[in-house]
């Protein structure tokens, strides 16, 4: 009996949600009673979706329900700590090898609730308490229960790492501050993440733009597809019919052509037919005066019937011919037409945005070796160490010669003052006069001076 009682109490005094002991009991409208945060959370979530609804019962509300305290089942949880009679946890509360478990748990341990990032350890629900309830860890920085919490310590000084380096674009302990890392750029942990979750949010941002974009590129390239579909059946299929009437039309001139030639043909069967019948009576009359006579008469006609010579009939093949030059001409047509169609290339210039460098490292990774080209660069800079330097050496000099050959293309610049120094020289074909000029700085002068 004490055992059904027992039962009896942590149905009651359990929240269905989180399946542990109420904290902050509240119930809503339809009866249920949960833990406040876990009833807020829920309700938020569906808030989303604009219903309202209890997890456990499934009743609806038409709007966001109002959470009253359960003072009776509160004072009932208090109690039941302070006898030390707890609800014994379901199966899965308990941690498995993929979850986070409690530190402070004996035996086989429960699944934590929270990791504390200043304790550096994890807590199930039972152990996270005093964290809630006194003043001491008030300021300690709760957050989801996390495996890697001691990728937080430092691995020299074993202090917690609060401080970012920017200059090495890292995390350090205020050891480091003091030590390797004096005089850098550094800030803490939270301002660099201040400012890091800023970029996120633009990048997100960028993101679903560029997605946008591309969900209407989609759309474009779609609709651009069904078009070129649907026009090339509808042309295809005009194509077929033009074939199919063209093969109609051949085959009724064919068949036209075909019936005159036999009738022709017929005609000129029938009146040899009946010469030969006049030939055969002629051969047995026994008048040689009817003979002559009636042989006279019939010569006409065996000249010519005797004339005909029988021989293939061009028409037909002429047609054929032309038949098959036109299949021939269509195929080429259509095969060239599919291999343009494969050629043609169409594709989206999509480019994803690269991160922005922030270290050495970073910029070393897009380095490239350049080098001058000899062949642009300018005449007064002389290049070395493999084209990668370049010395400014085109001379001063205060009196300047200038030589000109316009017949043979020739053009030299000198200096005169004292010794004689080829400058520049151009050899090229002059198709128009030449005429001097010069460029005057400010506060310089230019003078042409006489020959002596």
């Amino acid at each position: 009996m004490a055992q059904a009682g027992f039962q009896l109490d942590r149905d009651i005094i359990c929240c269905s949600i989180c399946l542990d002991l109420l904290r902050d009991p509240v119930t809503v409208p339809c009866g249920q009673s949960y833990c406040m945060d876990c009833i807020k959370t829920h309700l938020d979530e569906e808030g989303k979706k604009h219903t309202y609804s209890c997890p456990q019962c499934r009743h609806t509300f038409t709007a966001r329900p109002v959470l009253v305290k359960n003072t009776m089942l509160a004072d009932l949880v208090e109690e039941l700590k302070k006898t030390g009679l707890q609800a014994a946890p379901a199966d899965h509360c308990y941690a498995g090898p993929e979850d986070v478990a409690c530190d402070f748990c004996t035996g086989r341990k429960l699944k934590a609730l929270k990791s504390c990032l200043f304790c550096m350890a994890s807590y199930c629900e039972k152990h996270l308490q005093p964290h809630y309830d006194s003043a001491t860890f008030k300021k300690h920085k709760l957050v989801e229960p996390s495996k890697k919490l001691q990728e937080n310590l430092c691995s020299r000084h074993d202090e917690v790492m609060k401080i970012f380096c920017r200059t090495d674009q890292q995390f350090i302990c205020y050891l480091c501050l003091m030590d390797e890392h004096k005089g850098h750029d550094t800030v803490s942990a939270a301002a660099e993440r201040t400012e890091r979750q800023r970029e996120v949010q633009q990048r997100i941002q960028d993101g679903e733009r560029d997605v946008k974009l591309l969900q209407q590129e989609v759309e474009a390239i779609n609709g651009s597809g069904d078009k070129a579909v649907e026009h090339s059946e509808k042309t295809f299929s005009q194509l077929i019919r033009l074939i199919q009437k063209t093969s109609s039309d051949v085959k009724q001139q064919l068949r036209a052509k075909q019936e005159t030639e036999v009738s022709r043909v017929r005609d000129l069967q029938e009146k040899l037919e009946q010469e030969i019948a006049e030939l055969k009576t002629l051969s047995h009359t026994e008048d040689h005066n009817q003979f002559l006579h009636n042989y006279r008469s019939l010569s006409a006609l065996s000249e010519s019937t005797s004339s005909i010579n029988i021989r293939p009939l061009r028409y037909f093949e002429v047609v054929t011919a032309a038949v098959s030059e036109a299949r021939e001409k269509l195929q080429d047509v259509l095969r060239e037409t599919w291999t343009n169609i494969s050629l043609t290339e169409t594709q989206v210039d999509v480019s994803l945005p690269q991160p922005e460098p922030k270290t050495r490292a970073d910029f070393l990774r897009y380095s490239r070796g350049i080098t001058l080209d000899p062949n642009t660069a300018h005449t007064e800079l002389l290049l070395s160490e493999g084209n990668r330097k370049a010395t400014n050496m085109g001379p001063r000099s205060s009196r300047i010669g200038v030589y000109l050959d316009h017949s043979a293309g020739v053009l030299s610049f000198y200096s005169v003052s004292g010794t004689m120094t080829l400058l520049h020289r151009v050899q090229t074909t002059f198709t128009q006069p030449l005429h001097a000029g010069v460029f005057v700085y400010y506060g310089s002068t230019a003078e042409f001076i006489k020959v002596k």
